[in-house]
C-alpha cells in the first residue's frame, strides 16, 4: 500500500532525508521512530505530497506521489504534528468544511459527519465550539478530519504528542478500530512502548537514513544476540544456577531479585531440555520465560541520538 524507493530530500548541502526505502502492506500500522530531527516528519510530509523529494520514488496505494499529487491526496489521510483548527467553529461544522475541501457532495457530508463523531467518540460534542474541546478531542477530531474523504491510508505524524496516558490510550484504541477497518496506517511517534503494542511493523530512522524496517519481532530478535531466560525457583536457588551453568547452551546464569538470569545461545528446543532438566533434579520451578529486548533496546542499537537531519 506504501512504496518508498531512494526517497531523499535537500535543503542546501546536507539531506534531511537520505535515500529512504521500505513498504507497508496493506492493512498494516507501521511505526516509524528515530530521534529528534532523523528526518520523520520530512518523510511523512513527502508521502503527504506537501514538500518534493529531491530523489526517489514515493508509491501511495498504486500512485505516485509526485506525478499524480491529487489523485495521491484522494488515497490518504494526513495528520501533522502540529495542525490548526478553526476555534470558532463547532465540532461538526469543522468537520463539514474538511468535507467541502474533499469534494463530499453536500447530501452526503451530513452522514459522514455523524459517523466520524461516533467513530472518535465526540457525537455528544459535535455542537461544542473547538476552542472548548480539551487537547485529546481536539487530536481525535482532527484524526476525524483526516477520514472525512474515507481515504486508504493514514499518515499520523505524533497523533499521541501531548495526550495524558487515558487520552493515549483512547487514541491506541481508536487506531486499533482503524486497522480493523482495513485502513493502512503509518504513525510516527517517541512512545516506544505503546508502538511495540500497536504496530504490526517498524521502520528506525536516523540521520536521514533508514536502519531498518520490517515486522517488530524480526527486527527486535534480529538485534538480540543469543537469547535471555528468567527463571524463577521456590528454593534451591544456588543449585539452580549450578545446573544452569553446567548446562552446554548456557553462556552465564545469575542470581537476580527476580529470579535466575540466563543467557541462552540454544534454541527453543534447547529451552525445553533445560527445563526439563531441572525437573527432572527436582527444582521447584516456578515460572520459566524468555525475555526478549524491547524495542527501546532495538532503537538504541541502530540510532546515534543525534538531531544533525532536519
Amino acid at each position: 500500500m506504501i512504496e518508498v524507493t531512494g526517497l531523499t530530500k535537500r535543503f542546501g548541502a546536507r539531506p534531511a532525508v537520505d535515500g529512504v526505502t521500505f513498504e507497508v502492506p496493506a492493512g498494516e500500522i507501521f511505526g516509524f521512530v528515530g530521534p529528534n530531527g532523523a528526518g520523520k516528519t520530512t518523510t511523512i510530509r513527502m508521502l503527504a505530497t506537501l514538500t518534493r523529494p529531491t530523489s526517489g520514488t514515493a508509491v501511495i496505494d498504486g500512485i505516485d506521489v509526485v506525478r499524480q499529487p491529487e489523485q495521491a491526496r484522494r488515497r490518504l489521510g494526513f495528520m501533522p504534528d502540529f495542525f490548526g483548527v478553526y476555534d470558532r467553529l463547532t465540532a461538526s461544522e469543522y468537520l463539514s468544511f474538511y468535507a467541502a475541501c474533499y469534494g463530499v457532495p453536500p447530501q452526503r457530508r451530513a452522514k459522514i459527519i455523524v459517523d466520524l463523531l461516533e467513530l472518535v467518540d465526540l457525537a455528544d460534542r459535535r455542537d461544542s465550539l473547538v476552542d472548548t474541546l480539551s487537547r485529546g478531542m481536539k487530536q481525535r477530531l482532527c484524526l476525524a478530519r483526516a477520514l472525512v474523504h474515507d481515504p486508504a491510508v493514514l499518515l499520523l505524524d505524533e497523533p499521541a504528542s501531548g495526550l495524558d496516558p487515558r487520552a493515549r490510550v483512547e487514541m491506541r484504541a481508536l487506531l486499533q478500530e482503524l486497522r480493523s477497518m482495513g485502513k493502512t496506517i503509518l504513525i510516527s511517534s517517541h512512545i516506544l512502548p505503546e508502538l511495540t503494542e500497536l504496530c504490526s511493523m517498524i521502520g528506525i530512522i536516523d540521520q536521514g537514513q533508514m536502519q531498518a524496517s520490517g515486522p517488530v519481532r524480526d527486527i527486535v530478535r534480529g538485534l538480540t544476540p543469543g537469547r535471555r531466560l528468567l527463571i524463577e525457583v521456590l528454593d534451591r536457588q544456588d543449585d539452580a544456577v549450578t545446573l544452569c551453568q553446567r548446562f552446554p547452551s548456557v553462556q552465564r546464569a545469575e542470581l537476580r531479585s527476580g529470579g535466575i538470569e540466563v543467557a541462552f545461545t540454544g534454541d527453543e528446543r534447547g529451552m525445553a531440555s533445560l527445563l526439563r532438566s531441572m525437573v527432572s533434579e527436582g527444582i521447584p520451578v516456578v515460572a520459566f520465560s524468555r525475555l526478549d529486548a524491547g524495542l527501546e533496546d532495538a532503537f538504541l542499537r541502530l540510532t546515534s541520538g543525534g538531531e544533525d537531519a532536519a
